[in-house]
């Protein structure tokens, strides 16, 4: 008999460096869905390397719309403890052999590329931003970036030329040590 089970995809997670610098996140996580019982274990298997064994995890039920007490992964269960007053978008491990690890967790309907600035922002090295201040800061970001789209989408249906597709200007050959201006019939 065959299993029918489905393939586990990689986490997408990006974690800090190992270095002196150290900041209030260990990096940020990018579920594919907020099912936790298919996404934890990915995740734990990521952090194997680094933090050994993770054996507890805290997170806020808020983001998750089932809170299961107990996740199987691998041949182990991974106790889970939901906290109210646990920020929404923070996921804390914890491991036998090195403490704890905190992440930032994006949600997974987030764009790609505001995933990608969250998760760069999240682990770097120093970083002191709490997830409710990247979150906050990205939707702020997100939202110029979709109101500059918005003006450039107007002012090229009103037939403004966009400054990215006007031609620049040919800089003038320049000969010794001064500019001399050749006639149109010498440039190239």
């Amino acid at each position: 008999m065959t299993s029918t089970t489905a393939p586990i995809r990689q986490a997408r997670l990006a974690l800090t460096p190992n270095t002196s610098l150290a900041g209030l996140l260990d990096g940020a996580w990018w579920p594919y869905s907020r099912d936790l019982v298919v996404e934890l274990p990915p995740l734990v298997d990521a952090l194997r390397d680094r933090w050994g064994r993770v054996t507890r995890i805290t997170a806020n039920p808020v983001p998750w719309p089932v809170a299961p007490y107990q996740v199987p992964v691998g041949g182990y269960a991974v106790h889970v403890g939901w906290f109210t007053d646990q920020a929404p978008d923070t996921m804390i491990l914890l491991s036998y052999h090195l403490g704890r690890c905190d992440l930032l967790v994006i949600p997974p309907e987030t764009e790609p590329a505001s995933a990608a600035r969250l998760m760069a922002v999240a682990s770097a090295p120093g970083n002191l931003h709490t997830t409710d201040t990247l979150m906050s800061d990205e939707d702020a970001t997100a939202r110029r970036l979709r109101e500059a789209r918005a003006g450039e989408d107007a002012r090229e249906a009103d037939g403004e030329v966009s400054s990215r597709l006007r031609p620049r200007p040919r800089p003038r050959p320049v000969v010794g040590a001064r500019m001399i201006y050749l006639p149109q019939n010498m440039r190239r």
